[in-house]
């Protein structure tokens, strides 16, 4: 499934970067997860990077995202081929 972040985001600009997939931008309030981009970092490393680095563990899964490891590595590989 995808992440999202929660209002609980500092805007510490630390997870932006993070994100292979660039699926992290910044959103009127505080940043956001494009969930059609966000692989949880499948296909990049073992991790979700944006989780590892976030200072105040405001990112969750997102329930409204639900996917299975086997969909994010398709997703991943539809994001490369548009590469």
């Amino acid at each position: 499934m995808a992440l999202k972040i929660t209002e609980e985001c500092i805007n510490c600009d630390v997870c932006e970067p993070a994100c292979p997939n660039q699926a992290i931008s910044s959103g009127q309030d505080y940043y956001v997860i494009d969930p059609l981009k966000c692989t949880e970092c499948v296909g990049h490393f073992d991790e979700p990077q944006c989780q590892l680095v976030c200072p105040v563990a405001c990112i969750p899964k997102d329930p409204n995202y639900v996917e299975s490891r086997q969909t994010l590595w398709e997703k991943y590989q539809q994001l490369i081929l548009q590469e």
